[in-house]
């Protein structure tokens, strides 16, 4: 089986509280007072105490124009996502020369070479180093991207397999966009990366090791979340109904991906469950009849960073790593959900 040996997360440089984010996000995304009251009680329900901006708070405001916008996501995002990588590969004793496989995902920015090349070429990957760039996954990438380190190492057993994550979210937030989503984003989402290295089965490494994976794309959902790309950007689209879709189906996607392998959600040892907010954590927790604290390290990262994208459940897997010891052999369950609308989940044995 594949062995996770380390996963690593990092923020952007810049720090704010909520209340100061709100009121800066107040100037330049609310029109009146109506829309105003609505921004600060979205910023409240959001449960976010604090975010990190990839530029000081008065350029994310100031900066309307999109290629400047991606401009910065290339610099900022090449720069995060190599240290996510460096200290990643630093955890788990190995080199830049010894990545054989490099998976890079982002849906906060545009790049051609994508931020994976650049990132190999500052650390020195070597020149044979094979990439696979994700674009469009959002939120559940951290999760794919796991899923397929593991199906590329069932195939090369010998291998190594980085996994990048980039999401400067604060630079897709729209000016003067009045709507609910973009009022809905603008309280919710930061900036950061975060890096997982993944060895085959005939390298031995400490970590959980991934056992099996499991996608779901549901039905008549592609409207649920996403990207509608225009002159000024990306502009989100995000529906109310993201808590009632994983009400729906998750239930069934984990009992079914546990079955697989003779368990039940009781013998789940540890879930490392993607923070997309407040209604979606107690939407998981409802549906699988989780114990209230079942989620804490999820409910702890939303407060303190905010909703990361696809990097967000790999801060939550280094997060896990770090503070939480299982019982050898013990089941865990990653999981994220992201546009299409679908899911992904990954079965661990710590």
């Amino acid at each position: 089986m594949t062995t996770i040996a380390a996963a690593h997360g990092v923020l952007a440089e810049h720090r704010y509280d909520q209340d100061e984010l709100t009121d800066a996000f107040a100037v330049f995304c609310a029109g009146d007072r109506r829309q105003e009251a609505l921004l600060r009680r979205f910023h409240r329900s959001a449960q976010v105490k604090s975010r990190h901006l990839a530029l000081p708070l008065d350029q994310t405001c100031g900066m309307t124009d999109f290629g400047a916008r991606n401009d910065a996501f290339i610099r900022v995002g090449t720069e995060l996502g190599g240290r996510a990588v460096t200290a990643a590969l630093a955890d788990a004793g190995l080199a830049p020369a010894d990545v054989d496989l490099i998976v890079f995902s982002t849906v906060t920015g545009v790049a051609a070479p994508s931020l994976d090349a650049r990132i190999a070429a500052e650390l020195g990957l070597r020149p044979d180093v094979k990439r696979l760039p994700l674009f469009g996954l959002g939120c559940v990438a951290g999760a794919s991207g796991i899923a397929r380190l593991h199906d590329y190492l069932t195939g090369h057993p010998d291998e190594v397999a980085v996994l990048v994550s980039v999401e400067l979210c604060s630079l897709t937030v729209q000016r003067d966009d009045l709507s609910v989503p973009n009022l809905v984003a603008s309280g919710l989402f930061g900036d950061g990366a975060a890096a997982v290295v993944a060895v085959g089965a005939n390298r031995s490494a400490d970590g959980p090791r991934v056992v099996d994976s499991a996608a779901h794309l549901y039905p008549n959902s592609q409207r649920t979340m996403g990207w509608d790309v225009g002159a000024s950007g990306l502009t989100i689209v995000l529906d109310a109904e993201v808590p009632v879709l994983v009400e729906r189906y998750l239930a069934e996607d984990v009992h079914g991906l546990l079955a697989r392998h003779g368990l039940g959600t009781d013998d789940v040892a540890g879930w490392v469950c993607h923070p997309g907010g407040p209604k979606v954590i107690e939407a998981i927790v409802a549906s699988l009849g989780l114990q209230p604290d079942a989620l804490e390290l999820t409910w702890r990262s939303l407060a303190e960073v905010g909703n990361l994208s696809s990097a967000s459940v790999l801060h939550v897997l280094a997060d896990t790593l770090q503070q939480r010891r299982f019982q050898a052999g013990s089941p865990g369950v990653l999981m994220a959900m992201g546009p299409g609308f679908c899911s992904e989940l990954v079965l661990l044995r710590w």
